[in-house]
């Protein structure tokens, strides 16, 4: 294990997530992931067992580095009101460079022609709304407008990666505050 606590097997992760993003899952295969990272086939073997094995764990990876670690940072301090959570969620997914728009574009490009990309897509899709949901909820009390104020936000960060080109940190980060303003208006009470 690296000095950084990286394994190899994590190196071959992020490579696939590499290859995933800039060229979509088909490019993603054995020879391309050992031309980029200097690394035989066998160590592909070794971590993986081959290219199923290998499918499971970039998609597993895939949910650990854009969902349940986002989250997770989201939450670090726990004492934290529900608003500050929300905010500290919407800059980590605008500002991470490494995980952009073209990655997000790629994985559900992915679902629509395989079955276990698609259960892992409607997974992540469940796990992110209702992380958003829980957040309005604890802020507003209010279960209708959570519902709601959780699908916005979601199909904001969707829809942002989702058009050519994709809607660039600054305009996005500007949709999202404007949202969270009238969301926050919309929980007022009367």
């Amino acid at each position: 294990m690296a000095a950084s606590g990286r394994t190899k097997r994590d190196d071959w992760l992020d490579a696939g997530l590499e290859i995933l993003a800039g060229h979509g899952a088909p490019a993603v295969t054995i020879e391309r992931l050992t031309e980029r990272l200097g690394l035989t086939k066998g160590s592909f073997y070794h971590h993986f067992g081959g290219m199923a094995g290998y499918k499971t764990a970039l998609l597993a990876h895939f949910e650990e580095v854009c969902t349940t670690r986002l989250i997770d940072l989201a939450e670090r301090d726990p004492d934290a009101s529900p608003m500050a959570r929300l905010e500290r969620l919407m800059e980590l997914v605008v500002s991470d460079a490494d995980h952009g728009p073209e990655l997000e574009v790629a994985v559900r490009a992915w679902a629509q022609q395989d079955a276990e990309a698609r259960a892992l897509q409607e997974r992540v899709d469940r796990a992110r709304v209702g992380y958003l949901r829980a957040l309005w909820l604890d802020h507003s009390g209010d279960a209708e407008a959570a519902e709601r104020i959780a699908n916005l936000f979601y199909l904001i960060t969707i829809g942002g990666s989702h058009i050519i080109p994709p809607l660039p940190a600054p305009d996005l980060r500007g949709v999202f505050e404007l949202g969270i303003r009238l969301a926050a208006q919309e929980g007022t009470p009367s």
